[in-house]
């Protein structure tokens, strides 16, 4: 034993010790949660004493609470899509053959991050935004359509590829209804040559040749001026493959710093300046308080794509069966009003699209 120390069975008793006060007192901790999911009349004498000689934990289990009540109000807050590759995305669902219901996506919003990013724009210190998604939240969020690349196409418009230059069709509900991979056809016409209008989304296993809203060549003249690219909640498994937005040819010391705020891993983390763990809401909220710049709130009144949008004509009333986005509650035809987010499974369009890509199909014999 060395000299001043404790033996090896002091050492063990020591620790025996220490472990069983933990054991203890994660023991009270699971009484005195369950004490308080019960109503306070339903509560014995016993149980009352309990949370009386408890108070630093009660204290303790009620900020936790009000955190959790905190962050899914949050969650509430965003923009009623889920995401793709989480815990509970989309694809994620569906790989393990678990159903996924339908968002009804005419009740999604900008969220706070898509709010901040327009103001970082209007100061100039957001030059050009790529997104992947098909949402066609940031073009409702205010960006000029010059400032802002949909590399996967936007669930909102329909081009006829016969026009030259192709001309494009706003419209307010979901246009991708009766499409799928290889099958882009709308059903609706253009106004001026006739032809079938196709959708502009970019589905697994294709390539995007459109101009707009893929606004591909903006997006790599973007990346080959930029000195910061930053990354907000995208998972980057699909981004990662297209080399010139990350100026792949530069030296790795003339590429643009990255970050990256995404609750998981992501294949560019090694790449990164800075990686945060952390919600996208959360962390844009810090950076706009840090930079003093408020952030505008959404207002569906004045949400651009009410004046971008071309109507239809008569007789193509009956072209879809989506829900239009309104102005307001009031607009809403009578049987849309206040009516539920659908629990059907997803028919058609792109939403929960991909997630069988690379999928082996068995050999028939």
């Amino acid at each position: 034993m060395a000299a001043g120390g404790l033996s090896r069975s002091e050492r063990k008793a020591a620790e025996r010790v220490r472990r069983l006060r933990e054991e203890q007192q994660r023991e009270r901790l699971r009484q005195v949660s369950r004490i308080l999911r019960k109503a306070a009349a339903e509560r014995s004498a016993e149980e009352g004493r309990l949370l009386a000689e408890s108070a630093d934990l009660v204290t303790e289990l009620q900020g936790r609470s009000r955190r959790r009540e905190g962050l899914k109000r949050r969650q509430e807050e965003a923009a009623s899509i889920p995401d793709y590759r989480g815990p509970n995305g989309v694809w994620t669902l569906l790989q393990k053959g678990r159903s996924v219901s339908a968002a009804d996506l005419s009740e999604a919003e900008p969220t706070l991050t898509h709010m901040s990013i327009t103001r970082l724009h209007e100061q100039k210190l957001v030059q050009h935004v790529v997104s992947q998604n098909c949402d066609g939240l940031h073009l409702r969020s205010g960006l000029p359509r010059t400032a802002i690349s949909e590399l996967h196409g936007n669930m909102y418009i329909e081009v006829c590829t016969s026009c030259v230059p192709n001309r494009e069709y706003v419209r307010v509900f979901d246009v991708t209804e009766r499409t799928a991979l290889h099958r882009h056809q709308t059903g609706r016409t253009c106004h001026k040559c006739g032809t079938q209008l196709r959708d502009t989304i970019v589905h697994f296993g294709e390539r995007g040749t459109l101009g707009q809203p893929l606004n591909w060549e903006a997006a790599t003249e973007a990346a080959s001026r930029a000195d910061t690219i930053l990354c907000l909640g995208s998972s980057l498994k699909v981004l990662k493959k297209y080399p010139r937005l990350w100026c792949m040819t530069k030296p790795p010391s003339r590429r643009p710093k990255l970050y990256i705020v995404n609750l998981q891993w992501t294949p560019k983390d090694d790449w990164a300046a800075l990686k945060l763990h952390g919600k996208c809401d959360d962390v844009m909220r810090l950076l706009m308080a840090e930079l003093g710049l408020e952030i505008p709130a959404y207002s569906r009144w004045q949400d651009p794509i009410f004046s971008l949008a071309t109507p239809l004509r008569a007789g193509e009333e009956g072209s879809h069966s989506r829900k239009s986005l309104c102005r307001s509650r009031e607009e809403a035809p009578p049987g849309d009003r206040g009516a539920p987010l659908s629990s059907a499974p997803i028919l058609g369009g792109w939403f929960g699209r991909g997630c069988t890509k690379r999928t082996k199909r068995k050999k028939v014999t």
